[in-house]
């Protein structure tokens, strides 16, 4: 099992964050969000109950999350959800030569509001800051350290600092 993959990215001037994840062996998926703030723009989820009784099921799921999580990170540099960022009410930067993209009236006249969804439809490719997000294992102990454990502080102050 994967612990997943989190990533940062920075797309017409706006921040989001993908995130994928394995439900493990007991909910066999893989499970990618792109986020911003507190609000999910879109999901993913792929199934893998067809093949959990292959050899080297980590790697192979592994390499299937890395997939789906550079896929969804393509998505957002292509375009694909700046018509959903928008009608959340979130304002994207200017592309290259273009204005920024905000909501669009329903009042606008028939050829400007043609030429509006044309530019949210069809919005040309920027340059993209991805910034990586250090992997962290939570079920994993953590090496020796000189500074107590949690367990050993709670047990410290319910014992009033007896020794054990």
């Amino acid at each position: 099992m994967i612990v997943g993959f989190n990533h940062n990215i920075t797309y017409r001037d706006v921040s989001f964050h993908v995130q994928t994840e394995d439900g493990g062996l007991n909910r066999p998926q893989l499970v990618t969000l792109l986020y911003h703030g507190g609000t999910i723009i879109a999901s993913q989820k792929t199934s893998y109950a067809d093949i959990v009784k292959v050899d080297n099921l980590d790697h192979v799921v592994e390499e299937l999350a890395k997939e789906q999580h550079k896929g969804m990170l393509r998505r957002v540099t292509k375009g694909e959800f700046d018509a959903r960022i928008v009608e959340l009410g979130i304002p994207l930067g200017a592309a290259a030569g273009q204005p920024p993209l905000q909501s669009v009236p329903d009042q606008l006249e028939p050829e400007v509001q043609s030429a509006a969804e044309s530019v949210i439809a069809d919005p040309a490719p920027e340059p993209v800051t991805i910034v990586e997000e250090p992997v962290i294992d939570k079920f994993k102990k953590s090496q020796a350290s000189d500074e107590p454990s949690l367990d050993d502080l709670i047990y410290a102050y319910l014992t009033a600092g007896q020794n054990r």
